[in-house]
């Protein structure tokens, strides 16, 4: 009953997977891939090198290798955080009893439903300098026009603002859920015990939601870590060293000029790496912090 299953893993993750490691230890580019073109067939000239691919870039050698990895660690954490927080606190008012809360739920789900590139690119319409919607409200108040997608720190505010507004829904399901799962008795006991609002978020709600805030951080993380079209997207063509993430600039080295399959696949292996080591340590963390309760 697995076998198709595993045949269709092999297919689609794990020859993928197999190829990129084996290409990165190459010189592989679209100048020495070869291959048939109609009647033509130009044999491949490329070579292994082992793991100089490797060294070439967290030697620092190939240049902005360390700055594009700063910049996807600060554009993971601010977002995860926004995420989660935000989505814990519209959670938390969605878990009260108020009038029409089913529409609520309704209207804060509806950005996870939108598909990303539809909401990449509304965004990008709102950001325009000419005519958007963000300068139009600034222009109405007297203000100057922002070059939201042409200065690099506004860029990087707002494709956070974008992924943010997309990440959010699906943070706040997952809490509200963990939250309805939460047992009325344990805030009912630790109020009549005296506790204040803050001691039974603190005491009661924070630690009933560990089990959800656990994975849901993990995977927000993993997401955000890879999250390919806000950035190219939104950014477009402006996008520049200062703003491109890993998985974005991975993609330019395999797409974008001369296509240097080597050193993109090389950044694919880094990325997955770094993320099985975070995804290892973080689980092995909370185990800890289990045992130590």
């Amino acid at each position: 009953m697995v076998v198709p299953v595993v045949i269709v893993l092999g297919v689609l993750v794990g020859y993928p997977l197999v190829r990129g490691v084996y290409l990165s230890l190459t010189d592989a580019t679209e100048a020495n891939m070869g291959g048939t073109y109609g009647v033509n067939h130009i044999p491949a000239t490329y070579k292994f090198l082992g793991l100089d691919n490797y060294w070439n870039i967290l030697s620092g050698e190939e240049g902005m290798f360390y700055p594009r990895l700063l910049w996807t660690l600060v554009w993971t954490a601010s977002c995860v955080f926004f995420h989660y927080t935000i989505g814990l606190g519209l959670a938390l008012l969605l878990n009260r009893d108020l009038r029409f809360r089913g529409l609520y739920r309704i209207l804060l789900i509806l950005p996870w439903a939108v598909p990303p590139f539809v909401a990449a690119f509304s965004w990008r319409l709102m950001y325009n300098s000419e005519g958007g919607l963000f300068n139009t409200l600034l222009a109405s108040v007297g203000m100057e026009p922002v070059s939201w997608l042409g200065d690099p720190l506004m860029q990087k505010v707002s494709v956070v603002a974008v992924n943010v507004w997309l990440g959010v829904p699906f943070m706040m399901v997952a809490l509200l859920g963990g939250l309805q799962s939460i047992p009325r008795e344990l805030h009912e006991a630790a109020e009549m015990d005296g506790a204040t609002a803050w001691q039974r978020f603190r005491h009661v709600t924070l630690p009933g939601l560990r089990p959800v805030s656990s994975t849901v951080i993990l995977l927000g993380t993993i997401w955000t870590f890879n999250m390919f079209p806000i950035i190219y997207l939104v950014i477009g063509q402006n996008a520049g060293d200062d703003t491109d993430i890993l998985a974005t600039y991975a993609f330019d080295l395999a797409f974008s000029s001369v296509r240097d399959y080597a050193q993109s696949a090389t950044y694919g292996v880094i990325i997955l790496s770094m993320l099985l080591v975070f995804a290892v340590f973080y689980r092995r963390l909370l185990i800890r912090q289990e045992d130590a309760r």
